[in-house]
């Protein structure tokens, strides 16, 4: 049996649509607080949100689900989702839930669950809760004396402000810096700039101004050019961006120029490897991560582990193989150090630490490698997927067999949308453009 709520990060859709609904996020609190009631001990789960609109909505609806399954509810309010993660560790929680679409614009959100260990849960569990709600709860429904409470979290900043700032390097600060942060108008846009502006920094804030319906519209991680902008402006020494629940970050140098996951991931394992607190000999990452990190990872004796898309599955690999850094090239960057989840907040603290310690400008520190040329194109589709369709296996298998030994292609369907994403890289750039266009082409008319 496959997964028909949960994709690479949840349960996501536009809100007060199927299956982003009142009913669905009732009906998977339910089943999810039934999965995880284990002994007699007075159960908890943690919820915590980003700003959306819809927020107050899952919240409500989840909360109703556990306190009628006898399960008290721990509030947070906006929190990011490593938050979360820290939270329900910290509170011995028996699970946490983040309310969150991440870079999606404010009309979509979403539900992913922790375990009380603070890791997502795996494909297995997650299907085993959606089973769950497909089938008669209502036996197992708390009697009245047995409900659950509901409680608001006091100071949820200041302890996820403490938890960030013990990641930093000790005895060093950020005097002297003046950083951009531009937080999306997310779930971070008040714990990002403290926690700088606690460091030392020169704090210049940007996206943190939430109203429920602004958040990654034209800011944050997913449009960078505000921030870019910032940094060249306020003659800053770097720009941060962070998406709408702050798992993920891209970086800007002093002169604005762009930095990527992978880029990020360089640099941090690099600097762990001379520290020697770079576990695993390797970085996880996924099939997206350019063909130039892996170079470059080889130059300093590291190898590199690939995984499906999805931090969840770079945390897996993680695990697996006893890495400490992990990550994706969107950002979203796992050092298992300090976090069970990516954390855009830490991964910047990371950088900024490096920049301290060398006293060059980010322009020198953040470039590690050349990406090789890549180019990632969406496909919008209805219905079922056009990646079955023969003439379509049959391009890609053509257009594999010509990038062969130069370069490669990767096609896969969206988690969380009904997209088709499209994606080659190669050592000749017009060859990577003239397929993708091929591939995008042929996709398109398949789909319509």
């Amino acid at each position: 049996m496959t997964r028909k709520l949960f994709g690479t990060d949840g349960i996501r859709g536009t809100a007060n649509q199927h299956p982003m609904t009142a009913m669905t996020a009732l009906n998977v609190g339910q089943a999810a607080a039934l999965h995880f009631k284990r002994g007699e001990h007075r159960h908890r789960v943690v919820i915590g949100k980003d700003t959306r609109l819809s927020g107050y909505m899952i919240e409500n609806a989840l909360t109703a689900g556990f306190l009628s399954c006898g399960m008290d509810v721990i509030l947070s309010g906006p929190v990011p989702t490593p938050g979360v993660a820290m939270l329900t560790r910290s509170l011995r929680a028996d699970f946490g839930v983040m309310i969150s679409a991440s870079h999606n614009p404010y009309h979509d959100n979403g539900i992913k669950f922790f375990g009380p260990d603070g890791f997502k849960l795996s494909d297995e569990v997650e299907l085993e809760i959606e089973t769950r709600m497909f089938t008669d709860m209502a036996p197992d429904l708390a009697p009245s004396k047995e409900l659950g409470r509901a409680k608001r979290l006091d100071d949820v900043v200041g302890r996820y402000t403490e938890y960030v700032k013990q990641t930093f390097p000790k005895g060093r600060t950020l005097d002297g810096l003046t950083v951009v942060i531009d937080c999306a108008h997310g779930a971070a846009y008040k714990v990002a700039p403290e926690v700088l502006w606690e460091l030392g920094a020169e704090v210049i804030k940007l996206g943190v101004n939430p109203d429920g319906f602004n958040i990654n519209d034209g800011c944050g991680s997913t449009d960078t050019h505000a921030m870019q902008s910032a940094v060249v402006t306020h003659g800053a020494d770097i720009g941060i961006a962070l998406d709408g629940d702050a798992d993920r970050v891209l970086i800007a140098d002093e002169k604005g120029q762009l930095v990527d996951g992978d880029q990020l991931m360089g640099l941090i394992a690099s600097d762990w490897a001379r520290e020697g607190i770079l576990e695993g000999g390797a970085v996880v990452a996924t099939v997206m991560s350019n063909l130039g990190l892996e170079k470059f990872l080889e130059s300093e004796g590291l190898d590199l582990k690939r995984t499906p898309v999805g931090d969840r599955y770079v945390v897996e690999e993680m695990m697996r193989s006893g890495c400490n850094v992990g990550g994706e090239q969107s950002g979203h960057i796992v050092l298992s150090d300090y976090a069970t989840t990516g954390d855009g907040l830490m991964a910047a603290l990371q950088v900024l630490a490096v920049l301290t310690a060398n006293g060059k400008p980010a322009s020198e520190i953040c470039r590690q490698f050349d990406p090789f040329p890549q180019l990632l194109k969406n496909v919008r589709f209805e219905g079922t997927s056009p990646l079955d369709k023969p003439d379509v296996e049959k391009a890609i298998s053509d257009v594999e067999k010509r990038l062969q030994g130069s370069g490669r292609v990767l096609i896969r369907k969206s988690g969380t949308e009904p997209l088709i994403r499209v994606m080659a890289e190669g050592e000749d750039e017009a060859l990577v453009g003239e397929v993708v266009d091929e591939l995008v082409d042929l996709i398109s008319r398949a789909a319509a």
